[in-house]
């Protein structure tokens, strides 16, 4: 049996509900993925050219700095990772995650939360943040509105 890690960033919650209950049906660690400066509500208004978020995402080479670098990466075999899908790809932020640890020969799975978009290329994005020997695999989007029964079924399909 692989050791998990659920790593997650979640700006409004939504994407933290979701992290805990993977956690909670892989048996797996939590870990918070978070800024060292938070986010405001200003900061993540999208329809604002001058917010932080929007400026953050214009720029694919921006990375926000984290609180911490505590998660023990090494520990784990295959590290599910959370997100809101900001302008139809990860946050920068979790490209700093990404960039902060060695992955290499790690399964790394993709979750997301969005009302409305889906992956987009957030794989193909994250790529150049780890190893040629990381796979990245892209799981699903979640409109964070599941039940803990279906976020549950959806964990126990996930053949890791």
């Amino acid at each position: 049996m692989s050791k998990k890690l659920v790593a997650y960033f979640s700006a409004s919650g939504v994407t933290r509900n979701v992290a805990e209950i993977l956690a909670e049906t892989a048996k797996a660690d939590l870990y918070e993925i978070k800024p060292e400066i938070p986010y405001t509500v200003a900061d993540l208004d999208w329809q604002n050219k001058q917010s932080r978020s929007t400026i953050e995402m214009e720029d694919k080479a921006f990375r926000p700095a984290i609180a911490d670098k505590n998660a023990n990466v090494g520990a784990y075999d295959t590290v599910f990772i959370g997100f809101p899908i900001w302008w139809y790809v990860a946050p920068t932020i979790i490209n700093t995650f990404l960039e902060s640890y060695d992955f290499a020969g790690k399964t790394v799975v993709l979750f997301a939360t969005s009302g409305s978009s889906g992956f987009g290329k957030t794989v193909d994005d994250l790529k150049g943040s780890v190893s040629a020997t990381t796979i990245i695999k892209e799981s699903k989007t979640l409109s964070g509105k599941q039940t803990k029964a279906e976020l549950t079924a959806w964990a126990a399909s996930l053949v890791i």
